[in-house]
């Protein structure tokens, strides 16, 4: 295991972007597994042409620029299957997928059915193998379009995602579940563990999954690396979870001791153990939330009326820029750009 610990108050990390901007192309996708529709948003390295066109902007966060429908550049390149967090969206991590795509890269991120902003129900939610089955339908049909397909290097292709989303990465790289294993972790840890009392209450059930289901493999045989940024789901797996997963795997800790979320501490949980040939990165001071867009000068304030803070209050001495850049330069490196 390859441990780097930044801190990033101290450290400034540059990451080199094309000039060109970043194409965004924004679809429906019919996900038969869910027997609905599901929003997927594309970026990828812009040739000409497209309407620049704020991105993800809102009263709490900052957006990005996006090239909407421009062409492509010519070449091909690398393809990033990325998931958001449990009730995230497409919009949590446009600031990434737009800097992916300006480095030279083609990033797919569906907002999945019962875990995204708007339209989140636990209950279908914890079912976590929808998610992979997601990315990997988005690809199918990626492969399949006619202005993108011939630009992909399908050779080059990483799974990724944050929290929730990056276990669902951890899925599609080859890691099964362990249901027994998550249950008794949770039923331990239930008062210290973050989501436990929710996902062990009658009506999410996560003790009453199926078993067949829970554990089986969702890898995707396309999927050449992971990268997990602060993935859920990481506690009771054996070394059995882990013995199918691409050799190309990065794991991305946001926070130290004091601020790590214990639901997504991959160290204490024992997985970085288990994945010793993982890469393993940790970004400090920072924490979960840092992983979020940048926030606008009032974000803080609209969310602390909403009792909805401190997604905009990182941890004191915490560059969120930096955190970005950081992972942004992970992944391009695992890309090879």
């Amino acid at each position: 295991m390859k441990t780097v610990a930044m801190a990033l108050a101290l450290v400034t990390v540059a990451c080199s972007a094309s000039a060109e901007g970043a194409g965004l192309k924004v679809a429906q996708a019919y996900m038969p597994h869910h027997d609905a529709d599901a929003r997927v948003a594309i970026w990828y390295p812009r040739g000409t042409g497209g309407d620049p066109t704020p991105y993800a902007e809102n009263p709490v966060f900052q957006g990005v620029e996006a090239f909407v429908d421009a062409q492509p550049a010519q070449g091909s390149f690398p393809v990033v299957l990325f998931s958001h967090g449990m009730g995230g969206t497409d919009r949590a991590q446009a600031w990434l997928g737009a800097a992916l795509a300006e480095r030279g890269a083609v990033v797919v991120m569906v907002n999945h059915p019962n875990t995204t902003w708007g339209d989140h129900d636990m209950t279908e939610g914890v079912r976590h193998w929808t998610r992979a089955n997601d990315l990997s339908r988005a690809l199918d049909l990626l492969v399949e379009d006619p202005q993108l397909g011939q630009h992909l290097d399908l050779t080059r292709v990483m799974a990724a995602g944050f929290s929730f989303g990056g276990w669902t990465a951890l899925s599609l790289g080859g890691v099964t579940g362990n249901l027994d294993g998550i249950v008794a972790a949770c039923t331990d840890h239930v008062d210290t563990m973050e989501a436990c009392d929710v996902l062990l209450s009658d009506a999410v059930g996560l003790s009453r999954q199926d078993p067949d289901l829970w554990n089986a493999s969702y890898s995707d045989p396309s999927v050449t690396s992971v990268v997990a940024i602060d993935p859920g789901f990481v506690w009771g797996l054996e070394a059995a979870n882990v013995a199918d997963l691409v050799p190309d795997a990065v794991l991305i800790g946001l926070g130290d001791r004091d601020t790590q979320m214990s639901a997504t501490d991959f160290t204490e949980s024992g997985l970085a153990a288990l994945i010793s040939d993982a890469r393993v990165l940790r970004l400090a001071p920072a924490f979960h939330f840092t992983a979020m867009p940048p926030c606008q000068p009032d974000g803080a304030t609209i969310l602390e009326a909403e009792r909805d803070d401190p997604v905009c209050t990182d941890p004191p001495g915490t560059d969120r820029l930096a955190v970005h850049a950081a992972i942004i330069e992970a992944m391009a490196e695992t890309l090879g750009l």
